[in-house]
């Protein structure tokens, strides 16, 4: 992947090559600058590559038209960011319903659906509340439902525990682990080791290139809300 600014060409993934099976827990690991969020926006389809090929359920990404790429990121493809990205002054129940606006399922679905996300994340105490009503770690548990609510193939966490202190960490950790034990994929972004071992599988990345790809011989586990 290479990024031009005027005259500058700034290269930040440099032959990367792996594969993800379905129904694998990923970390792709590295310090700040070491390339794995671009690998993330390329594999959740927010970005095109400029080289290369990226193969999502058989199908090169370059096949895919734009509208395309939305359909797939919106019905098989879950994001969870550090920064929670929920509207204020907007119920939880509202924020888990917002990916579904852009779905095909019909809108007397959609409250049960939400309600369904929430309860998964032992939330269902806090749906009329607003995100300032709501704790750092709960915040992050709507995000998380929101990343459900369409029943995605793939989950993709960038950070998720960045904003919260151990504890909260722990319980986001707990859900994202239930979820891949139900069968979801999971890949998680992060530059912190503990996090990291949630995982079966550590990619560890380094000025763009593969440092290491190699199985987490002890797991890590936490407390699981997901029903």
């Amino acid at each position: 992947m290479t990024y031009y600014d005027e005259a500058v060409e700034t290269r930040v993934l440099k032959g990367v090559s792996f594969t993800v099976q379905e129904g694998e827990f990923v970390s792709i690991m590295g310090p700040s600058g070491s390339g794995k969020s671009t690998l993330l926006h390329i594999l959740g389809f927010l970005e095109r590559p400029t080289g290369g090929a990226y193969m999502f359920d058989g199908k090169s990404m370059q096949e895919y038209t734009e509208e395309e790429l939305a359909h797939v990121r919106n019905d098989n493809m879950g994001f969870i960011f550090q920064t929670f990205n929920l509207l204020p002054r907007t119920s939880v129940l509202e924020n888990v319903k917002l990916p579904l606006l852009y779905s095909g399922i019909k809108e007397s679905e959609w409250d049960e659906l939400a309600r369904e996300a929430i309860e998964a994340v032992g939330l269902g105490h806090r749906v009329e509340y607003e995100p300032s009503q709501l704790s750092g770690g709960e915040r992050q548990r709507v995000a998380i439902a929101r990343a459900l609510v369409n029943k995605p193939d793939v989950i993709f966490a960038d950070e998720p525990t960045g904003n919260l202190d151990s504890k909260s960490g722990g319980q986001v950790m707990g859900i994202i682990q239930g979820l891949h034990e139900k069968g979801h994929t999971v890949i998680l972004i992060t530059h912190e080791t503990y996090t990291a071992e949630y995982a079966d599988r550590i990619i560890r990345v380094l000025d763009g290139n593969i440092e290491r790809d190699e199985k987490v011989a002890v797991r890590r586990t936490g407390a699981s809300f997901v029903k």
